[in-house]
């Protein structure tokens, strides 16, 4: 049976939370598989969009501010930082009904529409993090199912933009289902950081 947007947000949260969990203080200084970002830009991008939908989810009107660079927003030690927006994002998603219309930095728009990009997110930058240790992750096949049928309808020039996805790249002839999911997000696939194997 298909995964449902919250089941792969709920899924995701933990997802994340086990890429955050690898990291040592110094490496958040890292390069990442996201152009121009360190692994703390990732941690504090993802983690803006977390803490905006917990607000969204509660009922309230958040402000949609994300710092630049996104590393900014991160306070004090990162996965300490990150664990307190995990406990309230699952509490405020508990439950949740999928089809309430709500207002969004998009408009207005259902709940399970507006958790299936951030949703996704979370496992696509779990694994940039995880690339950026020069590790790897598998990515469940559920969530590359939901990934293409979320975004099966949206025209390819809305989705590969800055905003969304890069153009897709050939997976090499041996790939596994994740590294063909990940060229198809317009990442390599086999990304190496700069510092791997030097740490």
């Amino acid at each position: 049976m298909p995964w449902s947007p919250d089941t792969v947000y709920v899924e995701g949260l933990g997802f994340f939370s086990a890429s955050v969990a690898l990291f040592q203080d110094a490496d958040w200084q890292r390069t990442s598989p996201c152009a121009g970002w360190t692994p703390r830009d990732v941690l504090g991008h993802v983690g803006t969009v977390i803490g905006f939908g917990t607000e969204l989810l509660r009922g309230e009107e958040p402000e949609w501010s994300p710092r630049n660079p996104p590393g900014a927003s991160v306070e004090g030690d990162p996965r300490t930082w990150w664990d307190s927006l995990v406990t309230p994002a699952l509490q405020a998603v508990a439950g949740v009904d999928l089809t309430m219309v709500v207002e969004s930095p998009v408009g207005r728009r259902s709940i399970g529409d507006g958790l299936s990009f951030p949703a996704l997110d979370l496992f696509i930058h779990a694994w940039d993090l995880a690339r950026s240790l020069g590790r790897d992750v598998v990515i469940p096949p559920e969530v590359i199912e939901f990934a293409h049928d979320v975004f099966r309808p949206i025209p390819s020039h809305q989705m590969r933009s800055p905003r969304v996805f890069a153009d897709v790249l050939a997976a090499p002839p041996d790939a596994t289902p994740t590294e063909a999911f990940i060229a198809w997000t317009g990442r390599d696939p086999r990304w190496a950081s700069a510092t791997e194997g030097s740490a």
